[in-house]
């Protein structure tokens, strides 16, 4: 993958939010430029263009001048401390932009004699704030732009991508997806619990909030789960995973994220033949009992026999 700088877009007043802080909003118990950040994970730079706030990784803080000079003005502030030869574009209100979205875009920005890449939305509206530019272009007509107005200050967005020679790219239902309104934000954190992706949402939040860089087979942790639950009983499934990434920790202390992921797997392997073990060992008795109840109700009666009582 070719090395690219991010520009995350954290200003505006946000007006249809009744001036709430934006960026800082939660959705999936992670606020919206926290999700925005764990998408562009792979940049060698990233700046955020906006108030300070507590973030989940670390960036680099500017501001446009003048605050609220709108987008461009935001752009070419960012602009000023990239270096890369590409440059992600992002605003900071997408709860579901995906790493493969960003990689869709920096390879669409790479094509020979094109400028950069854009998202269109199912709508087919351009989104000129998700989207990949080649640097060299972008600073050009960013500074032709402040030459003919005075400024970039309250300028639209559409006087650079006009100029530019940009690929388009289909964003899909969720990878434009923005949060303006209360409605949005009600509408993106329904569809984070919905059944399909809850489960995902709800362990990269966890290991955000732990500071956990750790991938893991979640269905070799669920299937533990069961076998604990259903062969010993329902309390050792918590317990049981718990034990599981202590003992995980101890063996790989020290090691790299694929050597810790390892180390669960193998001591989820472990447990899960053990718990297994539990329910052959309970079967067996019942089926040992069952035996014994259906051997004494069908045995003759031991006083009758030999004695020739009819």
């Amino acid at each position: 993958m070719t090395a690219y700088d991010v520009i995350v877009l954290a200003g505006g007043a946000a007006k249809r939010l009744g001036g709430a802080d934006k960026p800082g909003v939660r959705v999936g118990g992670r606020t919206l430029l926290d999700r925005v950040l764990a998408a562009c994970e792979g940049a060698v730079l990233t700046v955020v263009v906006g108030g300070r706030r507590a973030t989940a990784r670390p960036v680099l803080w500017t501001r446009e001048v003048p605050e609220g000079g709108g987008p461009l003005a935001a752009l070419g502030a960012g602009l000023r401390l990239t270096t890369a030869e590409r440059v992600l574009v992002l605003s900071a209100d997408l709860p579901f932009l995906g790493p493969g979205m960003v990689d869709a875009l920096l390879a669409a920005a790479g094509r020979p004699g094109r400028d950069g890449a854009l998202c269109t939305d199912p709508d087919g509206r351009d989104q000129p704030l998700v989207a990949a530019y080649r640097a060299e272009p972008l600073r050009r007509e960013l500074a032709l732009i402040a030459t003919e107005y005075g400024s970039l200050a309250g300028l639209p967005l559409r006087l650079l991508t006009a100029e530019l020679d940009l690929t388009r790219v289909d964003a899909g239902p969720d990878a434009a997806f923005d949060c303006d309104t209360w409605d949005d934000i009600a509408a993106a954190r329904a569809r984070i619990r919905e059944h399909g992706a809850v489960l995902d949402e709800w362990i990269t939040s966890v290991k955000n909030e732990l500071g956990i860089e750790l991938d893991v087979d979640t269905g070799v942790l669920l299937d533990l789960a069961r076998d604990a639950a259903h062969g010993v009983a329902r309390p050792a499934a918590p317990l049981t995973t718990f034990l599981v990434g202590y003992a995980a920790a101890r063996a790989s202390a020290g090691a790299g994220p694929d050597e810790a992921a390892a180390a669960v797997a193998e001591a989820a392997r472990k447990a899960t033949a053990l718990a297994l073990r539990w329910e052959a060992e309970a079967n067996a008795e019942t089926n040992a009992g069952a035996n014994a109840e259906t051997n004494a109700e069908t045995k003759p009666d031991a006083g009758r026999e030999g004695t020739g009582a009819p």
